[in-house]
């Protein structure tokens, strides 16, 4: 998980919120069902400059912030998957023309830690 706070933060994200998926539904609906999903953690991530532009262009932007990300590992694996959220499917759904600019700039960003990890 550190390397990819580091590899969002390089690209001026944070991590607003971090939810165990695993503790919390095995917590909540049953230990064997959290065992069957794996280790899965939900990053809700943050840019600032990108969050402002978004809500100057759209208040209702706000609805779909933070960004998310998942970091993933099936029960049976040793490999580690890390996804964002496609940035154009909030463009999508706004159909806003000038939300598109902040989404590409936030796919960008999405993309080049994504990378950076692959990379490590």
């Amino acid at each position: 998980m550190a390397k990819t706070k580091d590899a969002l933060g390089r690209q001026g994200f944070g991590a607003l919120t971090e939810i165990d998926v695993h503790a919390v539904l095995g917590a909540n609906i049953c230990p064997e069902s959290a065992d069957r999903i794996g280790r899965y953690l939900v990053l809700g991530a943050w840019n600032p400059h990108l969050a402002n532009r978004g809500l100057l262009t759209e208040p209702m932007f706000g609805a779909r912030l933070p960004l998310n990300g998942v970091i993933r590992r099936a029960a049976d694996s040793t490999e580690t998957t890390t996804e964002t959220i496609d940035a154009q499917l909030l463009a999508r759904i706004s159909g806003n023309p000038a939300i598109r600019e902040v989404a590409t700039d936030a796919d960008t960003r999405l993309k080049a830690a994504l990378e950076r990890l692959r990379g490590t």
